[in-house]
C-alpha cells in the first residue's frame, strides 16, 4: 500500500483537508478544523495514526501486532504500520470511523450537514 492511497482515502471524506501544522514531515488530515488521520511524509515504514473509539482501539491492538497506541494520546488513537498485514478495505474502515468519531463532535449545524441530513448550510 502506498502513501497516495491513504492520502486519498482520507481526503475522500467529506470536507476533509490535508494541513502541516506540525511541519513538513507529518500530514495531517481534518474535518472542521479537528485532526482525525495522521500520516508521516518521510518514513522508514508507512504508518497511519487514527483517533478510535477507546475499547475498540484496545481491541484491535490485541488482535493486530502492528496495531499500537500511538504517543499522541495513548487512548484514543492508534498508529498503525502500514506492512500489509491488514487488508486495505479494514484500513479504510478505520479511516472512516476515525472521521465519524470526529464530525459527531462538532457544532451541530456541520455535523448535520456532514452527516448528510441537511444541505446547503452557509459556511
Amino acid at each position: 500500500m502506498r502513501r497516495e492511497l491513504l492520502t486519498d482515502i482520507c481526503l475522500g471524506q467529506p470536507d476533509a483537508v490535508e494541513d502541516f501544522p506540525f511541519g513538513d514531515h507529518v500530514s495531517v488530515f481534518k474535518v472542521g478544523g479537528k485532526m482525525f488521520a495522521l500520516i508521516p511524509t518521510t518514513f522508514d515504514q508507512l504508518s497511519l495514526t487514527l483517533k478510535c473509539d477507546p475499547d475498540k482501539a484496545e481491541s484491535l491492538r490485541q488482535q493486530y501486532s502492528s496495531v499500537r497506541s500511538s504517543n499522541f494520546h495513548k487512548r484514543h488513537w492508534n498508529r498503525v504500520s502500514i506492512d500489509g498485514s491488514i487488508p486495505i478495505d479494514e484500513v479504510q474502515d478505520w479511516i472512516e470511523d476515525s472521521y465519524d468519531l470526529v464530525v459527531d463532535k462538532l457544532p451541530k449545524g456541520l455535523r448535520l450537514r456532514l452527516q448528510g441530513q441537511v444541505r446547503g448550510l452557509p459556511d
